[in-house]
């Protein structure tokens, strides 16, 4: 078997031998979907089968549905596969209702589904917690059904997730001003699941794959949208990117004993500013965005101390870079500037080229170093 067959994050990610689920946002999807189905035809499509950004399809059994004069809801089991998601288990809830030609698809929070009540997230104020991709993936449903069925796509999609407040105390949602409950996530809508020594494990074979196909030039990225970026910078092989997620100094450490050339890593602000204050572990769960961090930062770029105020107390790593941008205080240059020094001082003197990019979540480079 060749290296490109054996290698690249596709084999990674199988490699874990962690069965993957579904993000809430997939979830949310299959339920609007049922539900807008039914609300046009009678009948609720049941299992129901979804198309997800990267071209699964995955079929969803439907655990509620309910259909009157008003509108039509289902509601889909949540399976996280074998990842440790707070989320597992939880029954999500989708209730659609049509609206006049010309409403587009407009969304509410129900029961369980938090509001954003700070700035700094991808979503403005007032926003049900509801993030950008399982908005785009609702829509696109919606008008595939709408077009199947003879709809107009103009309806009132209401998500709501049974017991989701409670859920949410379990979260980082009330530290980031989401109140009321969870939100709905994924930009793939493929919760990937990792046991740490599994995930380090996979991390190294990737890393040895890439070695042994006599590539010289690797990146180790956050997630996809990160990935994506590098593809297009570098025009990378798949067999060249690690999905290194929050395990930074799995990476490093690895490759400072076994040396490619030059590693890229690639991740989002928030994620990579916690790498340039120090720390190898990216999780949430073990490691925080230091404000008061990019507050100082940020002084030496020019920043004077109202901006380095605010940014000592913004509610999100976005809100402070967004803060900056706006100033023209170079904060993400800084921040990968200063990932880059701890990556090499992790790396002790291999002979290894290091470059970071920062990406915002829409994948655009907000930060190189």
């Amino acid at each position: 078997m060749n290296a490109e067959a054996k290698g690249g994050r596709s084999a990674q990610l199988k490699h874990t031998g962690l069965r993957p689920g579904w993000t809430t946002g997939a979830c949310a999807t299959a339920a609007t979907t049922a539900a807008y189905t039914a609300l046009l035809t009678g009948d609720f499509p049941d299992p129901v089968t979804i198309t997800l950004p990267k071209g699964q399809s995955p079929a969803f059994a439907l655990a509620v549905e309910e259909l009157t004069a008003q509108g039509a809801s289902a509601g889909v089991v949540k399976d996280a596969g074998d990842d440790p998601d707070v989320t597992h288990g939880a029954l999500v809830r989708s209730t659609v209702r049509k609206l006049p030609p010309g409403s587009g698809v407009v969304f509410r929070a129900g029961p369980g589904v938090g509001t954003v009540t700070l700035p700094g997230l991808p979503l403005d104020v007032g926003e049900p917690a509801v993030n950008p991709v399982p908005r785009r993936l609702m829509r696109e449903h919606v008008e595939r059904v709408a077009a199947e069925h003879g709809g107009t796509g103009d309806v009132e999609v209401t998500v709501s997730v049974d017991h989701g407040e409670e859920i949410a105390r379990s979260t980082w949602n009330g530290r980031l001003g989401i109140l009321g409950g969870l939100s709905i996530l994924g930009t793939t809508g493929v919760v990937v699941p990792y046991s740490c020594s599994a995930w380090i494990d996979s991390i190294r074979r990737g890393v040895d794959v890439a070695r042994a196909a006599g590539l010289t030039h690797v990146a180790g990225c956050t997630g996809s949208t990160s990935e994506r970026t590098v593809v297009a910078e570098y025009g990378l092989p798949d067999i060249a990117l690690l999905d290194m997620g929050d395990f930074a100094g799995a990476v490093l450490k690895y490759v400072r004993r076994h040396p490619v050339d030059r590693l890229t890593v690639c991740g989002g602000f928030a994620k990579l500013s916690k790498l340039a204050a120090g720390h190898l572990d990216l999780h949430s769960a073990r490691s925080q965005v230091d404000k008061p961090f990019l507050a100082a930062l940020a002084r030496t770029g020019g920043a004077n101390e109202e901006l380095a105020s605010r940014i000592a107390t913004a509610n999100t790593g976005l809100e402070a870079l967004r803060l900056c941008e706006a100033a023209g205080v170079p904060l993400g240059d800084l921040v990968a500037a200063r990932a880059r020094e701890e990556a090499l001082s992790v790396l002790r003197g291999a002979p290894v080229a290091v470059d970071v990019l920062c990406v915002d979540r829409a994948g655009v480079v907000v930060g190189r170093g």
